[in-house]
C-alpha cells in the first residue's frame, strides 16, 4: 500500500520524504490556507520535494470553472493531480480533464455508488473519507471494503485513496482490505513509527551496551 502525506507544510513534507516514507501528497484548501502562501509557488515546491502525485484541489463549484482551474493547476507541474468534489459538476469536470490526459482525484466520497460514478468518470483516484463517517457513528472502513470489492469485481482502474485518516488503526485496516493508498497527516505518520515495546527494548539495549568492556586499543605499528 502506498502512503501519501496529507499536508501543505513544506517542513513536514521534506521530513518524511527525506526518509523515503511517502509516495505522494494530498492537499486541500484548508491545509493550504494554514500556510499563508500563494498556492502556485507552494504547489511547485511540493512537487520538487516529492517524486509522486501531488493532489491540488479546485476552489470552484461549476463544471466549466473546475475544468479551467484544473487545467491551470495541471500546468504548474506534471506531478499535479487535480482534485474535484464528488458532485455532478465535479464528475463532469473529471471526465473532461481525464480526456485531456490530466489525472484527477475525486474527493469527498461517502458511498459506494459515488465511488462507482467516480470510476466511470475516469478518476485516477477516489478519496473516501473514513474519519468523517466514524464521526457520525458510521463505520468508515465498511465503505472501503465495499469500494475495493466493487472495483475488483469490474476491473476499474481507479485507485482507492483512503482519506480522513485519524489514527494508525485506520491504516492497518485499509491495508488489510486492499486499499491502494492511505493519505495520512504528519502527526499520524510519526505516530506509526513508534511502539512502546520498541522504546523499552531500545532503552534496555542501550543500558546493556554501557556494560560491555571497551576493547584494549594497542597503538598501531607500521611494518618496515
Amino acid at each position: 500500500m502506498k502512503i501519501f502525506i496529507d499536508s501543505a507544510n513544506l517542513d513536514e513534507i521534506r521530513d518524511v520524504a527525506s526518509k523515503g516514507l511517502i509516495d505522494g501528497v494530498t492537499t486541500n484548501p484548508t491545509l493550504v490556507a494554514k500556510e499563508g502562501r500563494e498556492f502556485a509557488p507552494l504547489l511547485r515546491e511540493i512537487c520538487e520535494v516529492v517524486r509522486g502525485p501531488v493532489s491540488a484541489e479546485v476552489t470552484t463549484l461549476e463544471a466549466a470553472d473546475m475544468i479551467a482551474e484544473g487545467r491551470s493547476l495541471a500546468r504548474i507541474h506534471d506531478q499535479v493531480v487535480v482534485k474535484v468534489p464528488l458532485t455532478m459538476a465535479g464528475l463532469e469536470a473529471c471526465r473532461t480533464l481525464a480526456n485531456d490526459g490530466i489525472k484527477v482525484n475525486v474527493t469527498l466520497c461517502f458511498s459506494p455508488l459515488q465511488a462507482i460514478l467516480a470510476a466511470k468518470a475516469g478518476a485516477t483516484f477516489v478519496s473516501p473519507f473514513v474519519g468523517r463517517l466514524d464521526d457520525i457513528a458510521e463505520t468508515g472502513m465498511d465503505l472501503i471494503e465495499k469500494i475495493v470489492r466493487i472495483y475488483r469485481n469490474y476491473d476499474f482502474d481507479t485507485e482507492v485513496l483512503v482519506a480522513s485518516v485519524r489514527n494508525p488503526v485506520h491504516i492497518v485496516e485499509a491495508a488489510l482490505l486492499g486499499a491502494d493508498i492511505c493519505t495520512v497527516p504528519y502527526a499520524v505518520i510519526r505516530q506509526i513509527a513508534h511502539h512502546p515495546l520498541t522504546d523499552r527494548g531500545l532503552e534496555r539495549f542501550m543500558a546493556d551496551a554501557k556494560k560491555i568492556p571497551a576493547e584494549a586499543k594497542a597503538p598501531a605499528t607500521v611494518g618496515r
